[in-house]
């Protein structure tokens, strides 16, 4: 048998042995050396031997199942350990191999979902950059012609500015995001005004506002948000910036902001045509472009918000307003949620 073989096993057989022989010796002289003393101490001795050793079978065949298990998970016909209900010490090693198999098995499923997401942003990384880079190989062509006019070599000029612009401010994203993704992006948060955020988020998008005929308003007072002051102008920058291209001339944005125990709430609002239902599910997502996604929409700006809001306690939500226009609602909120 296989339990034989057993180190452990075989040297307690041993021992058992050798105490019931000398207990025999000693019932023999203290009987007054009489045969049935001798018997009575090596049977009694006998039967707990093989007592012992049936429970100590009984044990190592639970060790076994357990081990045949663990096998059958390494090499994947099985996914997870089947529970002991009953009670022990083995049992509760059971219970403690069955949770590491299963926080095991969780991870693994999260690495090649990571693999999977990795592809998938690869591929996409690489959609995003064909497009500007091509423009910018045909716009390279255009201006190494030699009659070229003065003109002509401006606007390509110019062109070619705003592709290396589109694919610096992609890579810039895209790096941030994955920061984020990693866990090395470094929130400071301080307690800083909601005026001033808002100034500071807005700052880049005031004159393009007023150029297109939008007017820009907020309805702030005194209340406040701690949070990163760099990550969180991001974060909002996105925000007036998806605003500012989807609403006409003539056109508002606009930014309230209330404050209650629990959060601060921004409401970031405009006046476009909002919206696409099917959509508003999916705002969020990475590379994501809705309906009436603009031209040079990449689909990342929505995503890095909702991902540096979501680092810092927050939430961020998007619908309809019932007036019409798109609708942001952020919420930082004081405690951990």
């Amino acid at each position: 048998m296989k339990l034989n073989r057993n180190p452990e096993i075989a040297r307690e057989t041993v021992i058992y042995i050798v105490v019931t022989a000398a207990a025999a010796v000693c019932g023999f002289f203290l009987t007054g050396r009489k045969l049935s003393g001798l018997l009575t101490v090596l049977i009694t001795g006998l039967v707990l031997t093989l007592v012992h050793y049936l429970f100590a079978a009984g044990r190592y065949a639970r060790i076994a199942k357990l081990s045949g298990s663990l096998d059958r998970i390494l090499h994947g016909q099985q996914t997870v350990l089947i529970e002991d209900s009953s009670e022990g010490e083995l049992s509760i090693l059971n219970s403690e191999v069955h949770k590491m198999t299963i926080r095991l098995k969780e991870q693994a499923d999260q690495l090649a979902q990571s693999k999977l997401n990795l592809t998938d942003a690869i591929a996409d990384i690489f959609h995003q950059l064909r497009t500007p880079l091509t423009s910018m190989n045909l716009t390279v062509s255009l201006l190494a012609e030699e009659n070229l006019p003065y003109e002509k070599r401006i606007r390509h000029t110019r062109s070619l500015k705003t592709q290396l612009e589109r694919i610096s401010w992609l890579v810039e994203s895209l790096l941030k995001m994955s920061r984020i993704d990693s866990g090395t992006a470094v929130f400071r948060p301080e307690h800083i005004k909601a005026s001033a955020l808002l100034e500071r988020a807005s700052q880049p998008f005031l004159v393009a506002m007023e150029l297109r005929g939008q007017e820009y308003r907020t309805f702030v007072s005194d209340e406040s948000v701690d949070a990163d002051p760099a990550w969180t102008v991001e974060a909002f920058g996105n925000l007036l910036k998806n605003c500012m291209e989807h609403t006409p001339a003539g056109g508002s944005i606009e930014v309230s902001v209330s404050e209650t125990p629990l959060f601060t709430e921004f409401i970031v609002r405009d006046t476009g045509e909002g919206f696409v239902p099917e959509d508003i599910p999916h705002l969020f997502e990475r590379f994501y472009k809705g309906q009436n996604a603009s031209e040079g929409s990449i689909g990342i700006g929505l995503a890095l918000s909702r991902m540096i809001i979501s680092a810092q306690n927050g939430t961020i939500t998007a619908d309809n307003a019932p007036e019409g226009g798109a609708r942001f609602t952020v919420r930082f909120y004081k405690t951990v949620i």
